[in-house]
């Protein structure tokens, strides 16, 4: 019999007069996740009401005045959700010991303070999650969620196709137990390969970790998906925010919730499309006709989100 992981509770971005843990306050506001909360009291750096918390074990209402560092808490906003291209040679990180350049001293200007969901080392690229919301950052990472993260992943060496199916169920490295791995070859060269590799828990390295155990060295790995949220034409270095309705949508929020979270609009960076010289940029479509031709083409509303986690035919990126 196998054990299945327990369902997270659904996400409820409604704010609430009900008393909740400090820890969890903190991460609403998006200064931090709530682990790291519970670190920030430890240090005394965290006030209720003009008084020094020593534990994290204390409730609070939205009657309560919070502060970090000297600096009160402002109302929870709704949440957001940006969609990153992180280029390599980025920590994600807010500070980093050996002094490397983090992925928060290149966001743009005008973006409000978010935290990642998940990370990407260093030396890897491509689509990472930005929140203004640490509970989300929180439900989003959680295995139980049961959102895939796919990526492209070049190899050294030549790739046997029947270790890549030794780890569909899953692989024990090192004391540590990874879930299931799908694993597909897309193209063999002489001494390279491309890879696509889809896994559930995003484990520190995961990907790197398990392709060195069968004796593939990655050597560039490139994440294209998180969940229904896709990389796509994004730029390298470019940020595009997750519209609200798609967002409570792919949460499994009511219509009523849709509505609280797209409220007014709200200033996000601008991306604009590339022209050829001599042509003229084409205006940007309502959202009615985009509505209409999404009704068309599937008979409901066109997200714009991959729903399927099944492997596209895709070719590898240039190397």
């Amino acid at each position: 019999m196998k054990i299945r992981p327990k369902k997270p509770a659904p996400f409820n971005p409604a704010a609430s007069d009900k008393p909740e843990r400090i820890a969890k306050r903190i991460a609403r506001a998006g200064i931090c996740s709530r682990r790291q909360a519970e670190a920030y009291i430890a240090e005394g750096r965290v006030k209720v009401n003009g008084q020094l918390l020593d534990s994290p074990a204390f409730t609070v209402t939205a009657k309560d005045i919070i502060e970090v560092d000297n600096v009160q808490l402002g109302k929870a906003e709704p949440p957001r959700l940006w969609r990153y291209h992180k280029p390599r040679g980025l920590v994600v990180s807010n500070k980093d010991e050996k002094g490397r350049d983090t992925i928060f001293t290149h966001l743009p200007e005008n973006l409000p303070r978010v935290i990642s969901v998940g990370r990407l080392d260093i030396d890897s690229e491509g689509l990472l999650l930005l929140t203004n919301d640490g509970e989300l950052a929180r439900h989003l990472e959680l295995p139980a969620t049961g959102w895939t993260r796919k990526y492209r992943v070049r190899v050294h060496g030549r790739v046997e196709e029947k270790k890549l199916e030794e780890i569909a169920e899953g692989a024990q490295i090192d004391g540590v137990q990874y879930g299931p791995v799908l694993a597909r070859l897309d193209k063999q060269m002489n001494s390279n390969a491309w890879l696509t590799v889809a896994i559930k828990e995003g484990r520190n390295r995961e990907v790197r970790n398990i392709m060195e155990y069968l004796g593939y060295p990655v050597t560039r790995l490139l994440r294209l998906s998180y969940g229904p949220f896709l990389l796509g034409r994004l730029e390298a270095g470019k940020v595009e925010e997750v519209k609200a309705s798609v967002l409570a949508e792919q949460l499994g929020l009511s219509p009523d919730a849709i509505e609280k979270l797209d409220g007014p609009e709200k200033t996000s960076p601008t991306l604009r499309l590339k022209t050829k010289k001599g042509s003229k940029a084409r205006p940007p479509k309502s959202k009615d006709s985009q509505r209409s031709k999404g009704q068309k083409n599937t008979g409901r509303k066109n997200t714009g989100q991959k729903k399927s986690v099944n492997f596209s035919k895709t070719r590898p990126p240039a190397s």
